[in-house]
């Protein structure tokens, strides 16, 4: 998100999917950063709710979707972002495969990752790196070095 709204142009005028959202933050910099239109997907109920309000506490608009991109789909937008979904082994390998065709089709592809086991460690460029705040209850750490990448379409 912090990347989002440093650099606007990586978003701005497209249409974008944030991907596996979670609360949306994403999504929503991206649509304060001048997105055309951003539609953000999470699997989970609860998290849609969250997305749809905090996109209207923060005055954006934000489409909260439940559709799984990952089997088949995705070729309305222009720029994907993916935040954290190399977690677990299962996550990770149905993902990649998906983020690397829509890459190989032009789409732009941004994954940020807190270095996790699953990170792929092919077809990335890492364009950027902040320290990111956590909590003991959910990391073993009070911050986590987390790495913005571009997926490449080789």
């Amino acid at each position: 998100a912090r990347h989002l709204l440093d650099n606007p142009g990586m978003v701005a005028g497209k249409r974008v999917l944030d991907f596996a959202a979670g609360c949306g933050i994403a999504g929503i910099a991206a649509a304060r950063a001048g997105a055309a239109r951003v539609t953000a997907s999470d699997l989970d109920a609860f998290a849609r709710a969250a997305i749809r309000l905090n996109a209207g506490l923060n005055g954006v608009a934000v489409e909260a979707s439940a559709e799984d991109f990952t089997s088949g789909g995705g070729e309305a937008f222009d720029a994907i972002l993916a935040g954290d979904v190399c977690y677990e082994r299962a996550m990770a390998e149905s993902v990649w495969p998906w983020l690397k065709a829509a890459a190989r089709r032009g789409v732009d592809v941004w994954l940020a990752d807190p270095g996790r086991a699953y990170l792929p460690q092919e077809d990335l460029r890492e364009v950027a790196r902040y320290a990111v705040p956590t909590t003991l209850e959910l990391e073993d750490r009070i911050e986590r070095q987390t790495a913005v990448y571009r997926v490449t379409n080789a």
